[in-house]
């Protein structure tokens, strides 16, 4: 997906809005995760946004979505966000984020089976580990914000 920044999109100094960006990758992710799922999908979580450069007016955002890991009814997906002068072709790294995203019925808009990955490479068996420990690090994040220990 390819974005060219206009000023609507800047802040104060003249870079894209992180906020713009931000909603960007979250349509980005989406298209990823239905074409996968080959269902409707929500966004559920959104971790490890980091800002790694601007990007100014004028500037190109390009980003591109993988689906990581699956599980029953949800997949992770990485968003790679780098910024281009199309004028002199330069890139650099921008931002990444790790999302996921949750599969549903369009009648009954709840969650249903993703299909899970085709793990045939080494790298797709190594993505789809490390986000089942991501997703078992979210999960225990989830439990301790909703049981709190008591002082």
């Amino acid at each position: 997906m390819t974005e060219h920044v206009l000023p609507g999109h800047a802040n104060a100094l003249g870079t894209v809005f992180g906020g713009s960006i931000m909603s960007w990758i979250d349509v980005c992710g989406a298209i990823c995760a239905q074409r996968h799922a080959q269902k409707l999908v929500v966004t559920a979580f959104v971790d490890d946004l980091v800002f790694e450069g601007p990007v100014r007016v004028g500037e190109v955002v390009k980003l591109q979505a993988r689906v990581n890991a699956t599980f029953r009814t949800s997949m992770e997906l990485e968003v790679i966000v780098e910024g281009e002068n199309p004028i002199s072709g330069k890139v650099w790294p921008c931002v990444r984020a790790m999302l996921t995203f949750v599969a549903i019925d369009e009648t009954t808009r709840k969650p249903v089976p993703v299909p899970p990955l085709l793990l045939d490479t080494d790298d797709l068996r190594r993505r789809q580990k490390l986000g089942e420990e991501r997703r078992a690090h979210r999960l225990e994040r989830a439990h301790r914000l909703e049981h709190p220990k008591s002082q």
